[in-house]
């Protein structure tokens, strides 16, 4: 795991592990809120104990950005806090999450320690807001890569935790594209002095509008291909010679899963064409 601080007390934990996952701190005076969580335990362990063994500061607070796994399943290791989600991510977590749980239990018994825990607090319109210190944290919707995610932003820092939305290569399978269009636009409206993807680099205030922009052209560019591909006769034969270069992107993003999930980005938008 490798750790940065991106503000005054303000922390980004990224997996060595997995696609370079990340997770968040902010470090209040008495208590500290973790937004997310690693994919792996031991990572998620390391960062319990680097708040509250070297800090001295027990996390009152863990936020789920959105249900899946390499985000949300390490919320059981901070059995004392209070979990906070968008509405849809507790009722995605109790069920997709749950049932996704038992499938990975089932091959890998070091799982088992593993639980899928429920958000104590919901939100479903609009947004909330949490007082840490003298700093406010204002969680607004974001999704498009899921329908339930949420976005963590530090007001008076100009920090913004994503979630999923922002990541080196935009993925919509689990998400709706038209969706994921139209809330990453709103991001450089942010005015942010840094924005911490739920994968990847943290993007800095210079990078913010080019970063989405770039995200933007992807989509735009696999969105054109899985429609010509719709009126194919083999398109899926077309879609598997449009490698993730040709669509902007570095096949190295992401530990080397960025051709993966190209694949799974087109073969999705093709399915919607279909319907």
């Amino acid at each position: 795991m490798v750790r940065e601080r991106v503000s005054d007390n303000v922390y980004v934990f990224t997996s060595e592990l997995y696609a370079q996952v990340n997770a968040g701190a902010i470090v209040g005076p008495d208590w500290s809120v973790v937004i997310d969580t690693l994919a792996y335990p031991e990572e998620t362990k390391e960062i319990r104990d680097f708040l509250e063994v070297r800090l001295g500061s027990p996390v009152r607070y863990v936020i789920n950005t959105h249900h899946h796994a390499d985000h949300s399943l390490g919320t059981c290791w901070f059995s004392n806090a209070i979990v906070i989600s968008h509405s849809l991510c507790r009722q995605l977590l109790e069920t997709k999450g749950r049932e996704a749980l038992r499938e990975a239990q089932r091959q890998n018994r070091e799982l088992l320690d593993i639980q899928v825990i429920s958000p104590d607090v919901i939100f479903n319109e609009g947004e909330i807001s949490l007082r840490v210190g003298k700093r406010t944290l204002k969680m607004v919707y974001l999704p498009g890569h899921s329908s339930d995610g949420i976005g963590v932003l530090l007001v008076e820092d100009r920090v913004l935790f994503s979630g999923d939305i922002m990541m080196p290569l935009p993925y919509v399978v689990d998400g709706d594209y038209d969706v994921m269009i139209d809330y990453l636009k709103r991001i450089p409206q942010m005015n942010l002095e840094n924005l911490v993807q739920g994968h990847g680099e943290v993007v800095l205030r210079g990078e913010v509008g080019s970063t989405v922009e770039d995200n933007l052209d992807y989509l735009a560019a696999i969105y054109r291909h899985a429609k010509k591909a719709a009126r194919l006769r083999d398109p899926e034969g077309y879609l598997a010679k449009i490698d993730v270069e040709s669509c902007g992107k570095s096949r190295i993003l992401l530990n080397g899963l960025a051709e993966e999930l190209h694949a799974r980005n087109l073969l999705a938008l093709l399915e919607r064409m279909k319907k």
